[in-house]
């Protein structure tokens, strides 16, 4: 496994043209109560109470300043096995708005997995932005 420093990350990013935005976990795991596949970006409170509620409704809500912040999400929808999850990676400023980078994992061809159904998600807080555009990376 390659490991790669944030200042490589940081130097890569400004070649590019575009600028690292920090990101920090809110929530991640496999077992989501949204059982269909999408992608959300949640700009205030009440936006975010409805889809945490949806997401997690045994749970209380995390608390966001949506005054600067705002939440992105991944999440896969139910998956047949273990062994499939997500991950938020990056997110970058490019031209007026922010990329989300993700990578979603599968268990590799032929794998012995346990059959139990799963719903991986990830969500994440980032700085306000009023687009966000999500990129699936391998």
């Amino acid at each position: 496994m390659t490991v790669i420093s944030s200042s490589l990350l940081v130097a890569w990013a400004l070649l590019q043209g575009s600028t690292p935005v920090p990101i920090r976990t809110i929530d991640k795991g496999q077992e989501s109560a949204i059982d269909s596949a999408r992608q959300v970006t949640v700009a205030g409170p009440e936006e975010w109470e409805k889809l945490w509620h949806e997401h997690a409704p045994n749970r209380p809500v995390p608390q966001v300043d949506f005054s600067r912040d705002i939440v992105v999400g991944v999440f896969l929808g139910t998956r047949p096995t273990a062994g499939f999850g997500v991950e938020i990676t990056a997110a970058r400023e490019e031209g007026a708005g922010i990329v989300v980078q993700y990578r979603e994992n599968r268990p590799p061809p032929g794998a012995i997995a346990a059959q139990i159904l799963t719903a991986p998600y990830h969500l994440v807080v980032i700085p306000k932005h009023s687009e966000v555009r999500f990129e699936s990376i391998r």
